[in-house]
């Protein structure tokens, strides 16, 4: 793991020092708001509030349709799968599944359910008291994951997968419902299920894992219809309590929980997660600083230089945790390879070769990343899987990407159109790369780049239905395979239809070999040969340039001192079901005692 760069160091040390300069400036309030702490086994503690911040409000909490991080961090506290992650090995585990069993094939998975687990209280029900879970509800969820619809993104997630699964959706184009259910689902018993592959798939466990096959009731659905995406009725650790939109979001504690730790203890600890939604990231870092918040993640960079010489030398302990990892996310610009201009694959690769990004990552970001994006987008954490590290890619050349433009007819930039940015703000990151790509762009090629600054939810609509030229995207596992990046290049994900949503191929890049070579890394018979062809295809897919990588993320992570049992990892994969405030006897800025 990388040393702390000394910048950052001292922009700490230079936030826990001003925070408190004063009596009136050091707020000694306790964001916990744990005033009914109350002991558990084991040394661990019930109650308090959990509060942490997002800078983007969530664009729907419906599970087919999630496909922003922002959704999934709100979401995944609500619902569950069949299946988990661990957060702190990142390993499948089991959800709602009690245990499975898998035939000697590989192909026909029986899947066993957890007995006694109930669905939130809601309206949505008759008596307004959630009902037990059980095999049907799993056939349902899996039967709406396979029939088209607008707020049905997830399909790539079952299709080919599940045996009969493309067909059952192709039936269901016109709306109509098919005759016959579909062929790879069935409900054995109450609380059995068995699930038949097209072909053995040794990540089956982990798309059963991701937001797309959470579980939720039928009558939720039949009630809200696509106002689900403002409602959230599942069987996890909490409960949707209250939205204000672009405010807050409140999850209360769910009583009648299912999990239990290992020394049996009823979860979850907390009585809530409060998730605010403050953009700028200097505010949300002083609400830290004054115990209004318990976790940062991500810090501002744009001011860091100017503090760092006259803090060099601080000296003093910092009253919180300093986490940081390499991740799973890759920062992107992606082409949309339809488009009249961006279809040559010589303008893509002139563009390519235009950015610094090593300017990017040192002066813009002030090293709070991994590395510069000099290759495939797969990132560097995937190394101790065996995944390569030199797969194609390209770094700032100013020579090279004239060269390129050239070849695709443009002798100069009078020739070229005016190209828009699409980006999400994203605190002021994002603008602040953007407005450095411009630069780049106009001194190596004379292109002009307009910037559209818009909110999450709209840069998102546009992504998924292709309305744009050249889009930012931050690009995160779901699960941890380097397919979660790679099937971004899938030519099969790609509709005949313009204006049709293609997801996860934002860019409806199609390559008749990639497709063959991620076919064969599908198929492979284990992980080794899988990776071979992974990197084989992302080679064959990055000398097209549908994309451009511009750096390999490394979060920074502050905790407050007393949240426990949280662990961080490459995911940034959250579980606040085991999650606890520890009481502890703290002396603040005034002198006083008081408690966490």
């Amino acid at each position: 793991m990388k040393q702390i760069p000394t910048k950052l160091y001292s922009l700490l040390l230079l936030l826990a020092l001003f925070s408190c300069l004063s009596l009136t400036s050091c707020d000694t309030s306790n964001s916990s708001e744990a005033g009914n702490v109350r002991e558990a086994k084991g040394g661990r503690f019930y109650g308090g509030v959990f509060n942490v911040n997002e800078t983007e409000y969530f664009r729907t909490l419906f599970p087919l349709n999630i496909v922003d991080v922002y959704s999934y961090r709100i979401a995944s506290q609500v619902y569950e799968g069949l299946f988990k992650l661990d957060p702190k090995t990142l390993k499948v585990t089991n959800g709602l599944a009690e245990s499975y069993e898998l035939s000697d094939d590989r192909l026909v998975y029986t899947i066993r359910l957890k007995k006694g687990v109930y669905f939130h209280d809601d309206a949505a029900f008759a008596d307004g008291k959630g009902r037990e879970f059980t095999a049907e509800d799993v056939k349902y969820c899996f039967t709406r994951l396979a029939t088209q619809s607008r707020d049905n993104q997830g399909f790539h997630v079952i299709g080919g997968v599940i045996k009969g699964a493309t067909a059952y959706y192709n039936e269901t184009a016109n709306g109509a419902k098919p005759a016959n259910e579909m062929e790879g689902l069935k409900v054995i018993d109450k609380y059995t299920v068995e699930v038949t592959l097209e072909k053995p798939n040794a990540l089956f466990l982990n798309y059963l894992a991701r937001p797309e096959a959470y579980i939720f009731p039928k009558e939720a659905y039949e009630k809200y219809g696509v106002d689900m995406g403002g409602k959230a009725i599942g069987t996890g650790a909490f409960v949707l309590a209250d939205v204000e939109e672009d405010v807050s979001v409140i999850l209360k504690r769910n009583d009648n929980y299912h999990g239990i730790d290992e020394v049996g203890n009823r979860l979850p600890y907390l009585d809530a997660v409060k998730v605010y939604f403050i953009k700028d990231k200097k505010t949300e870092l002083f609400e830290f600083r004054k115990n209004k918040l318990d976790m940062v993640y991500r810090l501002p960079t744009d001011y860091i230089i100017d503090i760092i010489d006259e803090y060099q030398r601080a000296d003093g302990s910092l009253p919180f945790e300093l986490e940081h990892e390499p991740e799973m996310q890759t920062q992107i610009l992606t082409f949309m390879t339809d488009d009249e201009i961006f279809k040559n694959v010589d303008v893509r690769r002139a563009f390519s070769f235009a950015i610094n990004k090593d300017e990017i990552f040192e002066y813009v970001l002030g090293g709070e990343a991994y590395e510069a994006g000099h290759h495939g987008i797969t990132p560097p954490s995937f190394k101790d899987k065996g995944y390569p590290d030199d797969i194609y890619g390209y770094s700032y050349n100013p020579d090279s990407a004239r060269y390129y433009f050239n070849k695709a007819g443009y002798r100069n930039a009078k020739d070229f159109p005016k190209i828009t940015l699409e980006l999400n703000a994203e605190g002021d990151r994002n603008t602040n790369v953007a407005v450095e790509i411009k630069k780049d762009l106009k001194d190596v090629l004379g292109v002009d780049i307009e910037l559209n600054i818009v909110p999450m939810a709209q840069s998102t609509d546009k992504m998924m239905t292709g309305n744009f030229q050249l889009i930012k995207l931050s690009w995160i596992a779901d699960f941890p395979s380097p397919e979660a990046f790679i099937r971004m290049f899938y030519g099969q994900d790609v509709p005949s239809t313009v204006g049709t949503v293609s997801y996860p191929n934002l860019s409806r890049y199609q390559n008749n070999e990639f497709d063959a070579l991620y076919e064969k890394a599908m198929n492979a018979a284990n992980e080794e040969e899988a990776i071979k062809y992974f990197a084989q295809a992302e080679n064959v897919a990055m000398r097209d340039a549908p994309i451009i990588v511009l750096w390999y993320d490394e979060g920074y992570r502050l905790l407050q001192p007393y949240v426990k049992n949280f662990p961080n990892n490459p995911m940034q994969y959250r579980d606040f079901s085991q999650v606890y405030l520890e009481p502890k006897a703290t002396e603040n800025s005034n002198g006083t005692q008081g408690r966490r």
